[in-house]
């Protein structure tokens, strides 16, 4: 009798370390507030770099801790505010409450500053802007692996580090996410521009070391190509108001007081995401303006829930989920793109699935190059025709009717490349440089 009692309670907690092993969530670390209070340790150095005004700018980043914890490796969030690239500092409210509320929860967090303005005050800039952004988020990602190899003072569980902002802060940590290669880049800024700033990696500190993260959490950003999301990369969470005036739900214009530039939202994010199976999760606040849990409680506690719930789910823990997705308000129009090595990625989506195109839209512009008179002609009847610059500025639109094959009037322009982007009245997208050479 003894025997058997003693071989069940072997059993019982056998199957009690298993599941603890199963669930890295054991007594709701991460799943609840179980830290009555956080440590705060202000204005760490993780690097330094000129800014726009080729002026020296140190990095600062505040570090928050579970008091008392005795985990050797704990996740990392690091927070990226937002302003625009403008503004903002990492003591901004959204930033503070939600290192603050996941630091009660086991996490190490950072918020960090980084290389703020530009000017002028256009696309051109302003790309230049957020590449200063990703190469300085870059250094504070590097700044923390090096530790965890080197002296260990923050211990951190390098395989669960998560990126993570608002606005200008979403947008830079998304595109240090899935942003992979300079080619990519090229419709932006040039090869020689772009090695000029120090590239995509940057040279704003912590050299040689990694710059891996395993999820993305994106309040209110957008990505520059929705595409650069690619099957494989790391799971990401978006949070969005519908009516966002600044970085849009959907696809289009960010203007945070002057248009930029068009930006794919959390909506093509998520669809995109859907399309091509990596994990995600969006939570859409129904005719929000642009970062509403800043400034409104509920809100806030509605983004802590779900990013929670995200979290957890990432790291495979056994939780039962507090807020669960949302139905989403808007059907996302992936366009037709091209990748690095040319091949053809003509994609429509609908609901969560992609669809192939039932036909192959074809787009014919001639004399190019040309001196300023251009015709264009498709087999899908054209709704809107727009030039930008190869900065991404919008320069002109023409509204057609659905049998428009006509010429389009570009004299105005100066001589080089544009791009002409076709919408057609079915909503696909088709887009074709074009060449002014007088």
């Amino acid at each position: 009798m003894t025997k058997q009692l003693l071989a069940l309670i072997t059993l019982l907690f056998g199957l009690h370390l298993q599941a603890q092993a199963q669930d890295p969530c054991s007594n709701v670390r991460y799943a609840e507030a179980v830290f009555s209070q956080f440590n705060l340790t202000s204005n760490l150095t993780y690097g330094q770099n000129s800014n726009w005004a080729n002026s020296n700018t140190t990095l600062k980043l505040d570090f928050y801790e579970p008091a008392n914890d005795t985990l050797a490796a704990r996740p990392l969030i690091i927070w990226v505010h937002g302003g625009s690239f403008i503004g903002g500092s990492k003591t901004d409210p959204d930033v503070k409450a939600l290192s603050e509320r996941f630091a009660l929860k086991g996490y190490a967090c950072a918020s960090i500053d980084y290389r703020l303005g530009f000017f002028p005050f256009d696309s051109t800039n302003a790309i230049k802007a957020v590449v200063r952004a990703v190469q300085d988020l870059k250094a504070a990602i590097r700044y923390f692996y090096k530790d965890a190899q080197t002296t260990n003072l923050f211990q951190i569980d390098t395989n669960h580090i998560f990126i993570g902002g608002s606005s200008a802060g979403a947008i830079t940590a998304l595109h240090v996410a899935y942003l992979n290669d300079a080619c990519e880049f090229s419709e932006y800024m040039s090869a020689s521009a772009l090695a000029s700033l120090g590239g995509l990696e940057g040279n704003s500190g912590n050299p040689g070391y990694s710059t891996k993260v395993h999820a993305v959490i994106n309040g209110c950003g957008a990505l520059a190509k929705y595409n650069w999301l690619e099957a494989g990369d790391v799971p990401l969470c978006s949070f969005h108001g519908t009516n966002d005036g600044t970085v849009t739900y959907n696809r289009g214009l960010v203007n945070p007081g002057t248009p930029l530039m068009y930006l794919d939202g959390s909506r093509m994010l998520h669809e995109r995401a859907c399309a091509i199976g990596v994990s995600n999760q969006i939570y859409t606040f129904i005719n929000a303006q642009h970062v509403p849990y800043i400034s409104n409680a509920a809100y806030m506690d509605s983004t802590e829930r779900f990013v929670r719930d995200f979290l957890v789910g990432v790291m495979g823990c056994n939780q039962t989920p507090l807020l669960e997705a949302n139905a989403m308000q808007e059907q996302a129009l992936l366009y037709p793109t091209s990748y690095c090595d040319g091949s053809p990625s003509s994609e429509i989506c609908g609901s969560n699935n992609l669809v192939e195109q039932a036909a192959t839209m074809e787009l014919l512009v001639y004399p190019n190059p040309s001196e300023g008179l251009v015709s264009v002609r498709s087999n899908f009847p054209i709704l809107r025709i727009n030039i930008y610059s190869l900065e991404g500025k919008i320069l002109q639109t023409f509204v057609t009717d659905p049998a428009f094959i006509k010429e389009i009037d570009l004299e105005n322009l100066q001589n080089g490349i544009f791009i002409l982007e076709m919408e057609a009245q079915n909503h696909q997208i088709t887009r074709t440089k074009i060449q002014i050479l007088r």
